[in-house]
């Protein structure tokens, strides 16, 4: 129980932390999304989305391997098995140096052709396409090689060194909407090289941090064959897995390109960064929770196991829903205060990827459950499977007619199959109950929607579209969710646990000001 409530504890401070981190880095996202397109124009910032995303769809090599790391750090955490960490994390760096390597012959052979021969780019901005890559290509690269380092904090739980290195990182981004202006040189040019150079610092601070704080983290070069091809399986299959995620998003940029060109290119970039400040909510939940699923799962401890990943879901649920709420009723109002001059296209792609963010965030855990157990062949050979099919899928639809929205509505429909799926083959796995989870976090979820939906909708239905109707209504969303998450979506036991915490930081606060 001791354990337990330290665990409670410990995920309460990381959330804290991340939650911080969240809000800084949402508020500076949104203003140098702002700032850069107006800088740069409609059509290079169009440029620079599409550019980049052909790089980022390279990116799977790196993200799979992410998880690995953070899997197996956390696995040897969970087990306390401190002297294998060295021999880990060295053959992980090892490891990330040879898909650095391969990602860079990648990106400069069948991205490069991909840019000069398929991409919709008007003639005169060839020359800044080009750098653009190649500054997005050293930028992967050196992400590449920080990502045992990033997964060692996480594995660890050091969210607040985490946070504060995120919120340095995002700061110099904004130092760069600042910079553009100066000089003569190309301002697309100058951004992609900008962007290069934060990235090496942030490697470097990653690095620093961990050779002072953990002593696994000092590399030796150590090549045991086994476990090298366990690592190197494991990230495989991950691999194929992620490929699908990347697809499914860098995918569908290339498509609405080759189809709409770069025009829509910019309003599916603005959309997404909005989709990606509101996904971090839940995501930064998870990363907090994530490394205690896996050790309780090495620990041999299914049943609170079983609570972490129901939680991890419905908390997730609840986040997002407080924040997309509002944003879903409201899109076109909040978008027109934050770029003031909305491209078309972006209200309605904002509200289709914010489903796609839902659904995504609430089957997370089963992805989390599923690398716990270190079996993920099946998993991610079945679950990437279906998710490849958005691409072909939405092809077909756009060659039929479709507009750009449709290809959209093509990856929510995947994505309710890929969510059943997924519950299936990690029910298998670690012993999920379906009754249990349909109960205390399906229907709880859909109940919480239904009440906090209703108010909020009949005021925007009903009353005329004025800027105060506007503001009750994103307040009356967001509060209307809140509530109904709290006293309908919790349990008592959650609800006590949420009080107890809350109590605890007020009277901190209070003490310190005193």
């Amino acid at each position: 129980m001791a354990v337990y409530e330290a665990n409670n504890t410990r995920l309460a401070k990381n959330t804290m932390f991340l939650y911080v981190r969240m809000i800084f880095i949402m508020a500076v996202t949104f203003y140098t999304s702002r700032v850069v397109l107006k800088v740069l124009g409609v059509e290079d910032f169009g440029i620079f989305n599409v550019v980049a995303g052909i790089v980022a769809m390279f990116g799977f090599l790196n993200s799979s391997m992410s998880a690995s790391t953070q899997r197996f750090i956390s696995f040897s955490l969970g087990k306390g098995d401190k002297a294998n960490l060295n021999k880990i994390f060295s053959t992980c760096v090892l490891t990330h140096a040879m898909i650095g390597l391969a990602v860079l012959v990648l990106i400069e052979s069948i991205g490069l052709w991909f840019l000069y021969n398929k991409m919709i780019i008007p003639e005169e901005r060839m020359d800044a396409a080009f750098w653009v890559f190649q500054f997005a290509a050293l930028s992967t690269v050196v992400a590449v090689m920080s990502i045992p380092f990033n997964a060692d904090i996480i594995a660890h739980e050091k969210m607040s060194a985490f946070a504060y290195i995120s919120i340095v990182e995002v700061c110099l981004k904004l130092l760069i909407v600042f910079l553009l202006g100066i000089g003569g040189m190309d301002k697309l040019v100058t951004y992609g090289f900008l962007l290069l150079l934060v990235q090496c610092g942030i490697f470097l601070t990653y690095m620093t941090y961990c050779l002072r704080h953990f002593k696994e983290s000092h590399f030796r070069f150590i090549f045991e064959k086994n476990l090298f091809a366990e690592v190197s399986s494991f990230a495989g299959w991950n691999m194929w897995g992620y490929l699908s995620s990347v697809m499914s998003t860098q995918g569908l940029n290339l498509l609405l390109n080759s189809f709409f060109g770069p025009v829509v290119n910019a309003a599916r970039g603005l959309a997404y960064q909005a989709d990606g400040a509101i996904r971090l909510f839940a995501s930064n939940f998870q990363m907090a929770i994530n490394p205690q699923i896996v050790k309780t799962y090495a620990a041999d401890d299914l049943n609170a196991m079983h609570k972490l990943v129901f939680r991890s879901s419905k908390f997730s649920y609840f986040l997002l829903l407080a924040l997309s709420l509002p944003v879903m009723i409201e899109t076109r109002a909040l978008l027109e205060l934050w770029l003031v001059d909305v491209p078309d296209w972006t209200v309605d792609f904002l509200r289709l990827m914010l489903v796609v963010v839902i659904i995504d965030s609430v089957a997370n855990p089963f992805m989390t459950a599923a690398t716990a157990t270190g079996k993920v062949k099946v998993y991610q050979s079945v679950v990437g499977g279906i998710q490849l099919l958005i691409v072909p899928i939405a092809y077909l639809v756009l060659k039929l007619g479709g507009n750009p929205c449709s290809v959209f509505v093509v990856h929510i429909c995947v994505c309710v199959v890929a969510f059943v799926v997924r519950f299936v083959l990690v029910r298998s796995m670690v012993g999920l109950s379906a009754f249990s989870y349909f109960k205390e976090v399906v229907m709880r979820c859909l109940f919480v929607t239904f009440v906090a939906a209703v108010l909020p909708l009949g005021i925007y239905i009903l009353f005329p579209d004025t800027i105060v109707v506007e503001c009750v209504v994103v307040v009356l969303s967001t509060v209307s969710a809140l509530l109904s998450s709290f006293f309908v979506g919790l349990t008592q036991g959650e609800r006590e646990f949420v009080k107890e915490k809350s109590r605890t930081y007020i009277d901190k606060i209070i003490l310190k000001n005193k």
